[in-house]
């Protein structure tokens, strides 16, 4: 529930962001351009996500006689979840990750690494799998990508407001505010992508929790998941995966060597945090 109430509540900063900002950097008309723009992009990233994401990974989709483990425990989550079965995929690389994509529960794909399936448990894999329908089940892909648009949109303008400024352009909506209107706009383009990538990553944070949770409740371990997490955490810190940057949120766990990047800046919760709250879970259903 906190979970849900904090990114309802992030999601209102953004959009409050992106008035303020929207007016301060390119009025009205301006506003309106950034945000059609964002949308189109952002519409066609959360339309082919998943299509992307399973490429980019090298992901294959396996057939039940392939992996019948794999299947039948994606089958009995997505059961309890009250989904349709996703798609199920296994990507090469010995180090255990895995993702969830797809635009609606029912174009959905879940896919896990080889090194998942050799590593882990039969009660972390259930675990690991169980977070990622939880994914599914919360609608993450479409938060994310509305989110997405937001700080699209917010990013677009400083830089139509930047370029506007060295080609000695400016506002039409709005030209009387002199140098107070000037040195607003220079901040704007300044302070309001940065704040609204902190707090884009902040509703990932939020949302990897709210994942962690209901997958606790989907496989009724929740020691299970966190014992899968402090795992997953300590392989990939030994060995990163290579993958896009831009797909490194979807997984589970940072796939790729981040431990100079500061918590603000992380698209994932610290799993020591992860794996607080798994404990505090079980305690409580105990």
């Amino acid at each position: 529930m906190f979970s849900t109430v904090k990114t309802f509540l992030l999601m209102a900063a953004l959009t409050a962001l992106f008035m303020v900002a929207g007016q301060a950097m390119g009025g009205q008309h301006g506003m309106a351009l950034a945000m059609f723009i964002a949308l189109a992009m952002n519409f066609f990233a959360y339309w082919f996500s998943d299509r992307v994401a399973l490429a980019m990974s090298r992901a294959r989709e396996v057939s039940t006689a392939e992996a019948p483990e794999l299947h039948a425990l994606v089958e009995t989550l997505a059961g309890r979840a009250g989904l349709p079965k996703p798609r199920v995929y296994i990507m090469p690389g010995e180090t255990p990750n895995a993702f969830a994509t797809g635009r609606n529960p029912e174009h959905s794909a879940v896919a896990v690494t080889e090194g998942l399936l050799r590593l882990m448990s039969r009660e972390e894999l259930e675990g690991v799998l169980a977070h990622e329908l939880g994914h599914i089940l919360n609608r993450d892909i479409l938060i994310s990508s509305v989110a997405a648009v937001m700080a699209g949109a917010i990013s677009y303008l400083a830089s139509m407001a930047q370029w506007a400024m060295i080609f000695g352009g400016g506002r039409s909506d709005d030209d009387e505010g002199g140098a107070g209107s000037l040195v607003g706009t220079l901040v704007m383009m300044i302070v309001a992508p940065l704040a609204a990538a902190l707090i884009q990553m902040a509703i990932s944070r939020s949302r990897e929790y709210l994942a962690d949770a209901t997958g606790a409740r989907l496989c009724g371990r929740p020691l299970a998941l966190a014992s899968a997490l402090q795992r997953l955490g300590e392989f990939n810190r030994q060995l990163p995966m290579q993958v896009n940057p831009a797909t490194a949120q979807m997984y589970i766990v940072n796939p790729l060597a981040g431990g100079m990047v500061a918590s603000l800046f992380s698209t994932h919760p610290p799993i020591a945090e992860r794996i607080r709250r798994l404990n505090l879970l079980s305690q409580a259903g105990s």
